[in-house]
């Protein structure tokens, strides 16, 4: 942890040897993408990264984006509108979601991930095959290998082909201010030393505040315990500073969380052999919740069982799926994925009791053949029956993000309490509120990344266009 503190401070008499139209802090995938656009729209930029290797929690997502309208749906004859789009995140959030940045992001995202893939060489395709939970379409999209890892690397590629300067081990401890305009930052370097930059305009992509303890213990007391599956840097810089300056906030205790990381390898395990006809089971081998309405909130349901673990079980054709995902082949390598040949011996390898999955085995093939309806409302008719191999691995549930955060603009324009924008402060990604309402049930797959991609090139245009006119 660092001995500085995030501050706000006047800017009156401080000198900055170096200036930039747009300054850039976090270099992940809202940071890089508002990087691209600012770039594009003729604005010298500058991306400030606190680690030594831009990743940020982009690198440990899945990397995958849902867009609507996208040229690659239509190459794969999928029919998808924003409209159709809004609907699903209102209907994930019961309604919570800022409308006003539903539309903006809904709208912008296809004509960015079009915009990535023809000019700046991501290539993203449409994951097929199953829905994602909440999702009526197939919406997302994702590089080859459906990692976020992979997603950062091609992001910064484009970047480098840009000219867009990245500077690493450079993290932001103060924002100078004068009459409401950000003038510039402070860095301090790993050696102790630091350098003053003066901007245009500050574009804060450095996400939220899920490495933060204390402000997860305030903001999400129930996952003040939970394994943290985030970036370690993000310990709500955005936040303070944005307090600092009479920022508005919202949906505090929103967040995205994940039932399905393999403990104690803390791998995350796809949840498509969920929606696919996979269950989860409890110490006692019986399931305990509805599967299909979120790995976010199935976090909290996974926390909630004895030891606060659970088991995904499922067979090979399922198998074969998660293989599809670089992911879930990691878990295989390290030993994570059990199989057997019957589920009491699946049992024996999982230690559960074998009656007792065997009997949740039984109930669950009565779900799907509909001789019995499921306790929790799952709908298991769509998918086919498991059948031998059967295959298990444990699991626990985690925090990945917050989704709480600054609330902006149609601009990515961050706002203050009463409404009015500040000038030339823009904020998109982590560090902005997101489309989730207020608490974790309103996650819908993807919310992340579509804010920060969504908002990154939102925020990138934007602050090209402001700092023209406010060059310090």
């Amino acid at each position: 942890m660092s001995r500085f503190a995030p501050e706000v401070l006047p800017a009156r008499g401080v000198q900055f040897p170096l200036s930039v139209s747009v300054l850039i802090v976090g270099a992940g995938a809202a940071g890089l993408t508002a990087a691209l656009a600012a770039r594009d729209a003729g604005a010298d930029v500058l991306v400030l990264e606190r680690d030594a290797v831009p990743q940020g929690s982009t690198a440990l997502s899945s990397g995958l984006v849902p867009a609507a309208g996208t040229r690659a749906q239509a190459a794969r004859g999928i029919v998808d509108t924003p409209e159709i789009f809004a609907r699903d995140i209102q209907a994930k959030a019961r309604g919570h979601a800022e409308p006003r940045l539903v539309v903006t992001l809904t709208t912008t995202i296809g004509p960015t991930l079009d915009w990535l893939a023809d000019v700046h060489r991501v290539p993203f395709s449409v994951v097929e095959g199953f829905l994602y939970p909440g999702h009526s379409v197939l919406r997302m999209h994702g590089t080859p290998k459906r990692t976020g890892a992979e997603l950062i690397v091609y992001l910064g590629d484009a970047t480098a082909r840009a000219g867009v300067d990245v500077a690493t081990d450079a993290h932001v401890h103060a924002l100078y201010v004068e009459d409401d305009q950000i003038a510039g930052v402070r860095i301090d370097r790993p050696d102790g030393t630091m350098e003053m930059i003066g901007c245009g305009a500050l574009v804060l992509a450095c996400s939220g505040f899920g490495g933060n303890a204390g402000m997860v213990r305030q903001c999400i007391p129930e996952m003040a315990s939970a394994l943290y599956f985030g970036h370690a840097g993000n310990q709500g810089d955005a936040l303070a500073w944005g307090w600092g300056l009479g920022a508005a906030t919202r949906d505090m205790g929103a967040y995205q969380g994940h039932g399905s990381v393999a403990t104690p390898y803390n791998i995350l395990v796809t949840w498509a052999l969920m929606m696919e006809g996979g269950f989860q089971v409890n110490a006692a081998g019986q399931r305990f919740s509805n599967e299909h309405l979120g790995y976010s909130e199935q976090a909290r349901a996974v926390l909630a069982q004895p030891g606060g673990f659970a088991w995904n079980v499922y067979d090979e054709r399922r198998h074969m799926l998660g293989l599809e995902f670089e992911d879930y082949r990691e878990a295989v390598a390290a030993g994570a994925i059990h199989s057997a040949p019957g589920m009491r011996e699946l049992a024996r390898e999982l230690g559960l009791p074998e009656q007792a999955l065997a009997d949740t085995q039984n109930a669950v093939e009565d779900m799907v053949n509909g001789r019995q309806s499921d306790p929790w409302a799952r709908d298991f008719s769509a998918k086919p029956v498991l059948k031998a191999p059967f295959y298990g691995v444990k699991v626990t549930g985690a925090l990945f993000h917050t989704q709480g955060g600054l609330l902006v603009d149609d601009s990515a324009r961050v706002l203050r309490a009463g409404g009015a924008p500040l000038p030339n402060l823009f904020a998109a990604g982590g560090a902005a509120c997101g489309l989730s309402g207020p608490e974790c049930w309103g996650y819908l797959s993807g919310n992340g990344l579509l804010a920060a991609i969504g908002l990154g090139r939102i925020a990138g245009s934007s602050a090209a266009a402001t700092s023209r006119f406010r060059l310090p």
